[in-house]
């Protein structure tokens, strides 16, 4: 999986499709991933401790990696991701379509 927390994505399919947010977390062992204010669910809480207060809280869900694509802030879209070897001699991640490290 070539997707990384922090990376800025945007969702290709499903009920969110077009909709932009940052990965909090991966989930490399069932290829999924969480974004920050997408695939949102309510959850019904009570409060449990006495600081604790409870209602409806928001969620946010795993999705499948698949289902994005990593946004490219050189040409504002959509990016492959391949990869690459720098000066140094390290690998990195770049735009298939503009050549920009990501």
């Amino acid at each position: 999986m070539r997707i990384r927390k922090g990376d800025r994505v945007v969702v290709r399919t499903g009920k969110n499709r077009g909709q932009r947010g940052d990965v909090i977390r991966t989930v490399p062992s069932e290829n999924k991933i969480v974004l920050e204010g997408v695939n949102v669910a309510k959850r019904h809480t009570k409060p449990r401790r006495a600081t604790m207060q409870g209602g409806i809280i928001d969620k946010f869900m795993p999705m499948s990696a698949s289902a994005v694509s990593v946004w490219c802030n050189s040409h504002g879209g959509p990016a492959r991701l391949g990869m690459d070897i720098d000066e140094q001699g390290h690998k990195v991640r770049v735009c298939r379509k503009c050549g920009s490290q990501l």
